[in-house]
């Protein structure tokens, strides 16, 4: 895949990841009656308004890259309507929307690779490669074909294939072989003494994916979700009693990101796993990941974070007090700064030392 089409499908996925978050607030805004004044599609600079939808301007703005959302009365609780002005339990709903909204798309795009590819086959073995001229393509093996038995024997993992086949160097043994809607059998000869780098029959293989049922897919969505919720909220621990390296945990921004999915790309057009499938499987696990990663994000209790404006709002249910709007606005301008000098530092680390996929 060309770079250049690389980089317009991240920047289009990346700000549709943006864009639910957005909406997330949007939905949850109107459904509790907060005035929205403008939705936008892209960053400002506006571009031109599209239309108006039950008070809310909805634009399309010059930077194509996701979407925003402006309440009325987002930093001032004396304007009627807005979003300052609402009761603190209707503004917690609509702060914690967005990352929850992240977290729907993700687990949707789980259900999505679970049901369109699967979980591993592991009583069954795909061949990747084939080497000229040995038994394999002798016998008219192909890549794809998936191996189910040898002699007659049904496999039980990935590790049965290859102590059949040197139990029977120099003996004649029978595949039984899936190619597409065909069920055959394949008789070859494991060689005694095969050329260095080749195995005794002189295939590559590995473990095949295969759909599940929709009920399936939705748990094994559901489990992966938790498993990467898990290992995020567990990080820090991690990071301090030494099971995670410091690189291995590092932070990543945009440009990080992008290589990740940039990798995963050419993974989709080479691996066995992707290219047995019509799904972008390795950018669909990415955008799933990194769904998720900004739900959570968002939630940590960092002032101009969805998290710390929640965490502004702990006085007001446990002790009926609010913190001033001013202080409150002073707070955030404070440390929405200080996140770009992170996000600069973030970026230059990505772009001297990039990360890819293991």
């Amino acid at each position: 895949m060309s770079s250049i089409l690389t980089i317009i499908e991240f920047v289009f996925f990346f700000g549709l990841l943006i864009f639910f978050h957005e909406l997330g607030h949007f939905l949850s805004s109107k459904a509790l009656g907060i005035e929205v004044e403008e939705f936008g599609f892209g960053y400002p600079p506006k571009m031109v308004k599209l239309f108006t939808w039950k008070g809310t301007d909805v634009t399309l703005n010059w930077i194509p890259f996701g979407g925003f959302v402006r309440p009325k009365g987002e930093g001032d609780e004396t304007v009627p309507g807005g979003m300052a002005a609402a009761p603190a339990w209707k503004r917690f709903l609509v702060l914690i929307s967005g990352p929850m909204m992240n977290f729907v798309v993700g687990v949707v795009v789980l259900v999505i690779l679970f049901a369109g590819v699967g979980a591993p086959a592991v009583d069954k073995v795909l061949i990747t490669d084939i080497s000229p001229n040995s038994p394999a393509e002798m016998a008219g093996l192909q890549v794809g074909d998936v191996i189910t038995a040898v002699n007659e024997t049904k496999l039980n993992d990935l590790n049965d294939l290859g102590t059949i086949i040197q139990a029977n160097l120099g003996k004649e043994i029978s595949l039984t072989v899936v190619r597409g809607d065909e069920t055959l059998t394949l008789k070859l000869t494991p060689r005694v003494n095969p050329p260095e780098g080749e195995g005794a029959v002189g295939i590559w293989y590995t473990t095949p994916y295969e759909p599940q049922p929709l009920s399936q897919s939705i748990g094994f969505a559901f489990q992966a979700f938790w498993s990467q919720l898990k290992e995020t909220v567990s990080l820090p621990y991690n990071l301090i009693t030494g099971r995670v390296s410091g690189e291995n945990a590092r932070l990543v921004g945009v440009v990080g990101i992008y290589n990740i999915f940039s990798n995963a790309s050419e993974l989709d057009e080479t691996s066995p796993t992707a290219t047995a499938t019509p799904l972008p499987v390795f950018r669909l696990s990415v955008i799933s990941t990194v769904s998720i990663a900004l739900g959570l994000t968002n939630l940590l209790p960092i002032p101009a974070l969805d998290g710390g404006q929640i965490l502004f709002l702990l006085p007001e249910f446990l002790f009926k007090k609010r913190v001033p709007q001013n202080v409150a606005n002073a707070i955030n301008s404070v440390f929405f700064f200080l996140l770009v000098i992170l996000m600069f530092y973030i970026t230059i680390q990505d772009i001297i030392n990039p990360i890819t996929l293991p």
